[in-house]
């Protein structure tokens, strides 16, 4: 069966509230203990796999978790066990998974890649969890076609390590699965939680945690674009094309916010979360005439994000980067911690933001939602790309977005900035047509699809850089005026600007004489 659930992390500051919500008298209490298998080298993991034992109550359940659609959607498969069979392998320490229960099974085709012999004998307990759920059941009374009815479940517990008890990580989340009736009644639901309580969407599961958690990590590493999963064939109308684009975004987005409401730091996250809402804010502008269930009210939310991240990614950039690099070359350091104090808003608190959460939540609704119930379902997005994209790529060759030649250290700083402005304009012109290029490039693919494509993203990559090596050079100027050390670094990227001027130029050339292959 396909389970349908939305997960969320519990911030303590609501904690209280969401539990008068959550222990009502209908609610029930259950003592859930899970034994987590996967192979030493965690194949299943590597698969999308989780594969478990738990004691639900009095009751012994082997379950297995794959596939799905990578937001909310995923197979599962439970079975029964007999309680004395459990015991008598527990009592010999000899608790495993029967991996013939899925033979001829939904879930037997995840398991597909897997010789089910050779993998029993492999699996091995990794982790275990100890888990005290509090569930409540809500139904829609005011609706007599449809029986909505979902399951809320507050877990409180701990994972702990299979081989040494004293490695644990802390477990305190809710979910909301779908237990029959509308998607709607769901995401509506989730989204009052939500809102009342700041709750903060995870995509990260307990298999997932476990799995970190035996690994030495904190959170799993960044999830970048992958247009491999993006669904999308010839025949795709204008609103499934749509929904297929910001779903392939979502897919990067997701995993990366997870993990810095988490507490995550690392900057790899924040820049692929950044890159994630760039390619939906692209998509969203370029595509927003094939769907009408887009919100317009989403651009300006997740623009607001981007500009956030942003402000701490590109400090960040300097510490973790540019920083060691300009010190590889003899430059003495600089100290920039007091910089990224300075910044008001951080990543998680833009990300935990509840505007953004539940933007979040619309978006996933809006991925998840049937397209072939809209007006413009009998409408190929294929007819419409050529037109979209010709208007982006003549947006990006507009005589007044090209760099100024002329434009040397004669010019006063007005003059400057301007030609800084109409560069990272153009840079974010280019930047738009690379992505929405990449989405249409499976419905438009010829023969010279891939070319022109490598010749745009040579182009953008080297103006982006052009672009960032600018702010570099602002950055460390506007510190040297507290710290001389950071001269050094705003002489060498005016270094680094003059020699990579004629190469970015040479790339946006060869890429403006390329014929377009739509």
């Amino acid at each position: 069966m396909q389970e349908i659930e939305l997960k969320f992390l519990v911030p303590e500051s609501r904690l209280k509230g969401l539990m008068r919500q959550a222990q009502v008298k209908s609610s029930q209490v259950t003592q859930l203990a899970a034994h987590y298998y996967d192979t030493p080298d965690q194949q299943l993991a590597q698969a999308g796999i989780g594969l478990r034992i738990r004691k639900e109550g009095d009751t012994w359940v082997q379950t297995i978790k794959a596939g799905g659609d990578g937001l909310a959607a995923r197979l599962e498969h439970n079975a029964v066990l007999d309680n004395e069979q459990v015991q008598d392998m527990l009592d010999n320490n000899e608790l495993m998974p029967d991996l013939t229960l899925y033979k001829d099974t939904s879930i037997a085709t995840a398991l597909a890649d897997f010789k089910l012999k050779k993998l029993a004998k492999q699996l091995t307990r990794l982790y275990v969890t100890d888990v005290q759920r509090t569930t409540r059941t809500l139904i829609e009374d005011d609706n007599d076609d449809i029986n909505n009815c979902l399951e809320v479940a507050y877990d409180h517990g701990e994972i702990v390590h299979g081989t040494d008890d004293a490695q644990r990580e802390a477990i305190q989340e809710i979910e909301f699965e779908l237990v029959s009736g509308d998607l709607d009644f769901l995401f509506l639901t989730a989204k009052t939680w939500c809102k009342r309580y700041k709750l903060c969407l995870s995509t990260v599961t307990k298999a997932e945690r476990g799995g970190l958690l035996i690994n030495g990590r904190d959170h799993s590493p960044a999830v970048s674009a992958n247009l491999s999963q993006l669904q999308v064939s010839k025949d795709s109308s204008m609103p499934a094309f749509v929904r297929a684009a910001v779903h392939n975004c979502l897919l990067q987005i997701l995993p990366n916010s997870s993990a810095i409401v988490a507490g995550s730091t690392e900057v790899e996250h924040v820049l692929q979360l950044h890159t994630g809402i760039k390619r939906l804010l692209a998509a969203l502008r370029a595509f927003a005439d094939f769907s009408d269930e887009i919100n317009p009210d989403w651009l300006p939310i997740l623009q607001q994000t981007a500009v956030l991240l942003d402000d701490y990614r590109q400090l960040a950039h300097v510490v973790s980067h540019v920083e060691p690099l300009l010190q590889t070359y003899g430059a003495p350091a600089v100290d920039w911690a007091t910089d990224i104090d300075a910044i008001k808003v951080t990543p998680i608190d833009a990300v935990r933001a509840n505007d953004f959460q539940l933007t979040l939540l619309e978006l996933i609704a809006f991925a998840m939602s049937d397209p072939s119930i809209e007006p413009k379902a009998d409408h190929l997005a294929h007819d419409k790309l050529e037109k979209i994209l010709s208007k982006q790529y003549e947006k990006c060759f507009e005589s007044d977005n090209e760099p100024d030649e002329s434009s040397d250290a004669e010019l006063d700083d007005d003059r400057a900035d301007n030609d800084n402005q109409a560069e990272d304009g153009l840079s974010h012109r280019l930047t738009d047509l690379l992505y929405i290029s990449e989405f249409s490039a499976s419905l438009l693919r010829k023969k010279k699809t891939t070319r022109w494509l490598k010749r745009l993203k040579k182009a953008q990559t080297a103006l982006e850089q052009h672009s960032a090596d600018s702010r570099y050079q602002q950055c460390y100027e506007l510190k040297s005026a507290t710290d001389a050390q950071a001269l050094y670094g705003a002489g060498w990227f005016v270094a680094t600007l003059e020699h990579d001027y004629d190469p970015t130029a040479k790339h946006l050339a060869k890429f403006r004489d390329s014929s377009i292959f739509w």
